[in-house]
């Protein structure tokens, strides 16, 4: 079918809102009535021509005793859904009694098979149809969404003379006429929906970086793809889109299975509808969703591993319940969250309880597949605070730290501000695979494409701008080609690592004896009581046995006691108690730093080598910035010289009066 008639079609539905619900909701709440309506016109379209072989064996099976049904009268509809009701939608659009319509309506819905009955649940759809049997209105929508003027069959509808009145929708059309209601209503109401829908531009850019450095290598085969907050749906079918085209022009032949999950109950329902409306019954079936169904503590998918991964979580949203379902930070066990890593069996990944989205790319890692000659590819979509919240040994910087240790991390891109419905704040997609090529080994890149953009005409939400053709062939040219330019930088692993260490210097009290050491309780009192000073001498808490090796830099000092040399321990002063953050590609590590940028200053400063701990960040606009030139004198008198003309010498007035 023509992209023309597409649009009519959606423009015919879309009017149907306006004309029948207009004053029954507010429009943002149109969407509740329409997409369901929507849904069971298509479905029922679809059944149309097996509803008798349906009925038919619904009585054989009910006859036989046979409980599990379902299976078998998916087999006589011929699809992956069926309804055993006697009515289609068109015996219900006749009815005189109100009452009537309405109580043969929900006998028609209870009829549908389980798969459609959760996503009517997850619409709450049920709850609608006492309004709009009240209001009248229930018949009306029947009516309009059956008219000779519409088709939503697969089959065409026919003139008199046996000439083609209206062409047959395929499931392909039939799911671009629901993604672009979806888009219609999602921007109608798009600081709430702009969480679950994810601009087609940016989705077309995820898929791409995650297929385009693998195309030739793409065998025929079967693919699993994931998206772990799914939201609509869109990005696995982007995805899949990409995945089968690629494959087209490589002359491969490739199956793709889709699983997803998602918490909101409507937007699940509007994926699985999607998936059913196009025909991907199996697909809609490996979605799951709604408010019990979190990524983060009920994850749908715990042992399946998948080839390809996208997803675009919520950030800056709590996960405190998850948190508390998952038994808090100490009892927190989900072999996803807590990992063996660097040597520790109990490496923690859970963050702040403020903001979870670094967990949901932890939990898309603990699905990468390990034993395959591609591995696993992955793009997701983070605000900034990804790139450095999370102090060392934080769970966000341990995240970083797993992941570029492990060698996983290929590119960061920076989009474009407002590219997104419902934030204008700055977005990165971070692209990550456990194969990469020899080139890439031991290397991050980094893309600056914030200014790769074409403008709106008219503004959505927050977004005033998308990436075109040109601008998503820029980003993935400069992804593939992997050379420093202005707008890509290629990086060591360890540019991105720190030590964090804690320098001490010791406690100085006006009168303490310098041959003696200083039980802990008397160093309380100290502490309490005593006068700070730096000429005083540094109080002993311990002295080592002989042949102890003295180390100052890690707080073994050498030291005269009652006359004897000694290695002692000093007591640190809290109050002088500093941090250093130590890049990991230091010239001669943690002790070369200190000796440079410390001692000099601070001669009897040491570290605890036990208390070291490694961060990662990534200051992204560091890397890029650009400093602007200092105008020179002449520019800036210049400019004074022609304000003073502009104002006609008033300045000069005012400034001579303040000088008399």
């Amino acid at each position: 079918m023509e992209q023309s008639q597409l649009n009519w079609i959606t423009g015919y539905i879309w009017g149907i809102a306006d004309d029948v619900l207009r004053d029954l909701y507010v429009r943002g709440k149109y969407r509740d009535v329409i997409l369901p309506m929507t849904v069971l016109r298509r479905l029922d379209a679809v059944l149309e021509r097996s509803k008798k072989d349906v009925l038919d064996m619904k009585d054989t099976l009910d006859k036989a005793g046979v409980v599990e049904q379902d299976p078998a009268l998916r087999q006589a509809a011929g699809q992956s859904f069926y309804n055993t009701s006697k009515f289609t939608m068109r015996d219900l659009k006749a009815r005189a009694n109100r009452q009537q319509l309405k109580a043969d309506f929900e006998a028609y819905l209870d009829g549908f098979s389980p798969n459609v009955q959760d996503i009517l649940d997850n619409f709450e759809f049920r709850n609608q149809i006492p309004r709009l049997s009240k209001a009248d209105a229930l018949g009306t929508l029947i009516e309009k969404l059956t008219s000779p003027e519409i088709n939503l069959s697969p089959a065409p509808v026919l003139n008199g003379d046996d000439t083609v009145k209206h062409p047959g929708l395929d499931n392909h059309g039939m799911g671009s006429i629901f993604e672009e209601l979806v888009r219609k209503f999602n921007e109608e109401n798009n600081e709430e929906a702009g969480e679950h829908w994810t601009p087609r531009d940016a989705v077309r850019l995820m898929a791409k970086l995650i297929f385009l450095p693998i195309a030739h290598e793409i065998e025929s085969g079967t693919y699993l793809l994931y998206d772990g907050a799914c939201g609509t749906g869109g990005m696995l079918t982007v995805a899949e889109e990409t995945l089968q085209q690629l494959a087209k022009e490589h002359g491969k032949a490739v199956a793709t299975h889709l699983y997803g999950q998602e918490i909101n109950a409507e937007t699940y329902a509007i994926c699985k509808a999607d998936l059913l409306l196009k025909g991907e019954g199996e697909a809609a079936d490996n979605i799951v969703g709604g408010p019990e169904h979190s990524t983060l503590s009920n994850d749908a998918f715990p042992s399946r591993e998948f080839d390809f991964m996208l997803s675009n979580p919520p950030y800056g949203k709590s996960w405190k319940t998850d948190l508390e379902r998952m038994g808090g930070k100490k009892e927190m066990r989900d072999p996803r969250f807590v990992i063996e890593h660097a040597g520790d069996p109990e490496y923690s990944l859970i963050t702040r309880s403020s903001d979870g989205q670094m967990l949901f790319l932890a939990n898309m890692l603990s699905k990468m597949k390990r034993n395959t000659r591609l591995g696993s590819r992955i793009a997701e979509v983070h605000n900034g605070s990804s790139l450095f919240t999370g102090d060392a040994g934080q769970g966000e910087s341990n995240i970083r730290r797993w992941i570029i240790e492990n060698d996983w991390l290929e590119a960061i891109v920076a989009l474009p501000l407002n590219m997104f419905y419902n934030t204008g704040i700055a977005t990165y997609i971070w692209v990550l695979t456990n194969r990469k090529p020899d080139h890439r080994r031991g290397k991050v890149q980094l893309i600056d494409a914030t200014r790769w953009y074409q403008a709106l005409r008219k503004n959505l939400g927050k977004k005033n701008c998308e990436l075109g053709g040109a601008d998503i062939q820029r980003v993935c040219d400069a992804f593939l080609a992997f050379e420093e330019t202005e707008e890509s930088k290629i990086f060591d692993n360890t540019t991105f690592g720190y030590w964090k260490v804690t320098v001490e210097r010791p406690l100085r009290i006006e009168g303490t004896d310098p041959n003696r050491v200083y039980k802990p309780a008397e160093i309380k009192k100290l502490k309490e009581t005593g006068v700070r000073s730096e000429d005083a001498p540094p109080v002993i808490r311990k002295i080592h046995r002989k042949g102890t090796a003295p180390a100052p830099l890690c707080g073994l000092f050498r030291a005269t006691v009652n006359g004897k040399p000694a290695v002692v321990e000093y007591e640190p002063d809290t109050d002088l108690r500093d941090t250093e953050q130590i890049p990991l590609n230091e010239n001669g590590g943690i002790e070369a730093f200190l000796q440079r940028e410390v001692l000099p200053h601070a001669p009897d400063a040491w570290y605890v080598p036990d208390t070291v701990k490694t961060g990662y960040e990534i200051s992204f606009t560091r890397y890029f910035y650009k400093p602007q030139p200092m105008r020179t004198i002449e520019e800036i008198r210049a400019d004074i010289l022609a304000l003073v003309k502009e104002t006609g010498g008033l300045l000069g007035e005012i400034m001579g009066a303040a000088m008399t």
